[in-house]
């Protein structure tokens, strides 16, 4: 199990992968990382759908992670140009990170595997897209400061990649606007700085850990409480 690769991200040294590691913060305020089983392959119980296993770890947690097999439908494999990571996995880690959104996914330490399906629910087929929810630009605005945090705090990165087109997708958002918020911020707050698609984050913005715990606490305590309820 390898830890997944960054779509369109320019080749790298041994070194600095080893060094750096790609964080994918939610909505709700949690850093990832995923390690995805590639590739998918047929589901052995006879059922018309394709399986990718992986590994979700919640970052900046004590060993906090879930196992997750990812049931690909035959609706949405139609619509893939093919089942490799540079077609599949930004839309796989968007439809995992939206059910941890959602709740659905509970984060431990055991080994339990969660079966979770990328069905036609993450797909306009009438616009011809994939849909994960559109973002307000408040939230996009929260996104990208939680993501350079993170990424800069645990990913070892000083220049964190905002224009990723997977991120754009996730937020429902054209890469272009997506940058365009961040932009804002910068001007506003001073928190970034930009340099084409990638952004540096200021001490102000590391000033702030307090702000971004407190936001993952509170992610989690929610995701906790919800399967507390539903184990009764």
């Amino acid at each position: 199990m390898t830890q997944s690769h960054i779509p369109g991200e320019s080749a790298q040294t041994a070194g600095d992968r080893e060094k750096q590691k790609k964080i994918w913060v939610t909505l709700t305020g949690l850093p990832l990382s995923f390690q995805l089983s590639w590739p998918f392959h047929r589901s052995t119980s006879g059922a018309d759908f394709w399986v990718l296993h992986g590994d979700i770890r919640l970052e900046n947690s004590d060993g906090l992670h879930a196992l997750v097999a990812v049931n690909l439908s035959a609706t949405v494999r139609e619509v893939l140009p093919s089942l490799d990571p540079k077609d599949a996995e930004s839309p796989v880690i968007n439809a995992l990170r939206k059910e941890v959104d959602r709740r659905q996914i509970e984060f431990v330490k055991s080994g339990k595997l969660l079966p979770v399906p990328f069905s036609s629910r993450h797909y306009d087929f009438k616009r011809q897209r994939w849909v994960f929810g559109k973002a307000t630009d408040e939230a996009i605005a929260e996104f990208v400061e939680t993501k350079v945090y993170w990424q800069t705090k645990l990913g070892n990165e000083k220049r964190v990649w905002i224009g990723d087109t997977g991120e754009a997708q996730y937020l429902e958002t054209p890469t272009s606007h997506l940058l365009e918020v961040a932009g804002r911020l910068v001007a506003a707050q001073g928190l970034l700085r930009i340099d084409g698609e990638y952004a540096e984050a200021t001490q102000g913005l590391m000033s702030q850990a307090e702000r971004f715990e407190r936001a993952m606490r509170k992610g989690l305590e929610e995701l906790e409480k919800k399967h507390a309820f539903e184990r009764g």
